[in-house]
């Protein structure tokens, strides 16, 4: 239950990252979810239920991110795609 969250505290990864962690009332801690779709949804929904500040809470990776690895995996595809049809011209 919401009721039970004392706070949000922030945790640095072994990779360099911020990741977050609820805090109860008997000092336990529970990861927040940092890589789901509607984040921001439910940091918001977070901060309605508690009332905890969560203006400086981040996603572990933004979606702009996932495009540019997208497009180095579509670029990684085209140049196996040409070495592979070279090698195979070469060869016959």
């Amino acid at each position: 239950p919401w009721a039970e969250i004392k706070a949000l505290k922030p945790r640095t990864t072994g990779q360099g990252g911020l990741v977050y962690y609820f805090v109860s009332n008997s000092e336990k801690g529970y990861l927040l979810p940092m890589r789901i779709v509607g984040f921001a949804k439910l940091v918001r929904i977070v901060e309605a239920k508690t009332g905890i500040d969560t203006t400086d809470v981040r996603p572990l990776s933004q979606p702009w991110m996932y495009l540019i690895l997208f497009g180095c995996t579509i670029l990684l595809l085209l140049v196996d795609a040409w070495t592979i049809s070279n090698a195979i011209a070469i060869s016959s």
